[in-house]
């Protein structure tokens, strides 16, 4: 199979690479060939457009799987595969993953011959960032062997323990390396579609990064949220500092969706879960943020899709929500969000709940008030719903509850919202078990995928049930 990189590249020509992006050495997931038209030497700057494109597009991927989990997405059809829990075949997402940490490989190599430091770096954080999905959806996952010179295509697979422990490392080594002195080659602003080349957001990012990695690991007795707190620190003061991105081959990925809808390809329909815990109906607010993702119905109203159930109507006459090809996450050139201050303030809330219940509950208000103006909800509504008493409990009334609730909404289509579930044991209010649900319980996992289960079957370790709970999840 061949690795050809015509849609990135067409991305690099656009942002002024007039040269062609990488092949993938021989080696695992059967790459095992080269394009004759393509560079296997390709410029370093080449490399930083496709990794830092494809690392948004595999949150992007992996965002689309993990929204059914957790009731942000439900499919128009009833008993969709995403909805009820089936063991749904995610070759592509596992291979989109470890294509691009192959370049991101690539990159490194380049890197440390050219002396250019800046690059190494954002390298070892992209590899943390797209390794880090890869054990929070499957667990065990091939790494120390998955990049090794030769014909075999059978690595052995690792703990999800040590690649996260590996994921901790990179960071480090990505903010040291972004440190060092005199880079020959320097962060090319063009082709850095995350940062444009500004080195100091990179390490905000790194931080960022760090800081939920390092929280991943509340329900262990070894969990230090001082140490959360600290990367904290070092990570993002505003909204802007977010790491996003917002140049597109052609359309943005969840406007592509919402469009598809549009024109009755029936897709990005909302949960009744989800629409439910905006719309005044589950906690009795009414969240101004939903006008901003989806549109009314043509009943006057916000209604959504009951996971597993499908569609009321005909699927075109707009009876249930939708992404709105006007909205936030899905209107034309939409960012598609990696990691945002307004994530970093709730995980501060959660790592601050005990030491220091006041800045915990500053922190929940600062995360609401920050995703309230990246979204661009009006000031007088903002306030409106920040004081409202449903919202503003008091320092003294303050719950998890509410803390896990107000991310819930501010990580709509994030891969870490299921992550947060899962460490949350599911509590949301008014949370049910999808309708024909094929677990008397809520999922835990993905499976692996096939191309790993027929090409690798000796080495892919046996999955009990999508409920089995991985390392973190205890």
């Amino acid at each position: 199979m061949k690795r050809t990189f015509l849609k990135i590249y067409t991305l690099a020509l656009a942002a002024g690479l007039f040269c062609a992006l990488p092949a993938c050495k021989k080696g695992y997931l059967d790459i095992n060939q080269t394009d004759p038209n393509l560079t296997q030497r390709p410029p370093i700057n080449g490399l930083l457009v496709a990794t830092t494109y494809q690392s948004a597009i595999n949150v992007y991927s992996t965002g689309y799987i993990t929204a059914y989990y957790v009731q942000q997405l439900a499919s128009p059809n009833t008993g969709s595969g995403s909805d009820i829990y089936d063991d749904v075949d995610r070759s592509s997402n596992w291979r989109a993953i470890y294509l691009n940490v192959t370049d991101i490989r690539q990159m490194k190599q380049l890197a440390v011959s050219q002396r250019a430091y800046e690059h190494l770096g954002v390298a070892d954080i992209l590899e943390a960032l797209n390794m880090s999905m890869v054990i929070d959806l499957y667990g065990d996952a091939p790494y120390k062997e998955a990049w090794s010179e030769g014909e075999d295509l059978r690595p052995a697979y690792d703990g999800a323990k040590a690649i996260y422990d590996s994921c901790l490392s990179l960071i480090d080594q990505g903010i040291a390396a972004l440190n060092l002195p005199d880079p020959l080659v320097a962060l090319d602003p063009v082709n850095d579609l995350v940062h444009g080349g500004n080195k100091s957001a990179w390490i905000k990012t790194a931080y960022a990064l760090k800081a939920r990695l390092l929280n991943r690991k509340s329900k262990l007795p070894e969990y230090d949220p001082a140490a959360v707190l600290a990367a904290l620190e070092l990570a993002y003061d505003s909204n802007a500092d977010d790491a996003q991105i917002t140049r597109f081959e052609s359309l943005s990925p969840w406007n592509s969706v919402a469009k598809n809808n549009a024109s009755g390809t029936l897709d990005g329909w909302l949960s009744a879960t989800f629409v439910n815990a905006l719309n005044g109906t589950t906690y009795g607010v009414a969240d101004p943020r939903l006008p901003l993702i989806t549109d009314l119905t043509r009943f006057g109203d916000y209604r959504g899709t009951v996971n597993g159930v499908g569609r009321t109507g005909s699927g075109t006459d707009n009876s249930q929500c939708a992404l709105s090809v006007n909205g936030f996450y899905s209107r034309g050139g939409a960012p598609l969000l990696m990691l945002t201050y307004a994530e970093m303030k709730f995980i501060e809330s959660e790592a601050s709940f005990v030491a220091n219940k006041a800045g915990s509950y500053q922190a929940y208000l600062d995360g609401i008030a920050a995703h309230m103006d990246k979204l661009g909800v009006a000031p007088a509504a903002k306030q409106a719903y920040v004081s409202n008493p449903v919202v503003a409990v008091g320092q003294a009334a303050f719950t998890k509850d509410l803390l896990f609730k107000e991310k819930y909404v501010a990580t709509f289509l994030q891969p870490e919202t299921w992550t947060d579930a899962r460490r949350y044991d599911y509590k949301y209010k008014n949370f049910q078990l999808p309708q024909g649900a094929l677990l008397n319980t809520f999922i835990r996992r993905v499976g692996y995928p096939t191309s790993e289960t027929s090409r690798n079957p000796e080495n892919v370790p046996p999955v009990g049930s999508l409920a089995d709970h991985l390392w973190w999840d205890k």
